[in-house]
């Protein structure tokens, strides 16, 4: 089945010039980008991304985070796009996500390391959850 995925490089990719790096990921397996833009995040969009977390200690960190600089907001098409996309990004925590992945290639803080900076787990990108989410 043909869908579609949202993919963000957040802040941290983009200042560190990852971007093309990660859309080229997404281009060798065969998925189309069918937009992009670039955008910086505000504090109430930032929040409204991230309410499954609020009330969570980490929550105004995850905010402050997203909109401390641009992202990269892109829409990606093709089979089974949600499942390849994750596949392609892997987990959450850039510590639990394996080499070849993105957050394994190019991030390199842990979920645990983010909470107790306050740094606001910097893991590189987002990737849609479900077909509901995307």
């Amino acid at each position: 089945m043909i869908e579609r995925s949202l993919v963000v490089i957040k802040p941290d990719g983009v200042k560190r010039s990852l971007t093309g790096n990660i859309i080229r990921r997404f281009e060798q397996t065969g998925l189309k980008i069918v937009g992009m833009k670039m955008v910086w995040v505000d504090k109430g969009f930032a929040r409204k991304h991230y309410k499954a977390h609020a009330g969570k200690s980490f929550f105004k960190d995850l905010v402050a985070f997203l909109s401390e600089g641009p992202v990269v907001a892109f829409a990606v098409e093709g089979v089974h796009a949600v499942d390849n996309v994750r596949k392609l990004v892997g987990p959450t925590s850039p510590s639990d996500a394996p080499p070849g992945t993105i957050r394994g290639d190019f991030a390199h803080l842990s979920m645990k390391y983010a909470s107790q900076t306050g740094s606001g787990g910097k893991n590189i990108i987002h990737a849609s959850g479900s077909l509901q989410e995307a």
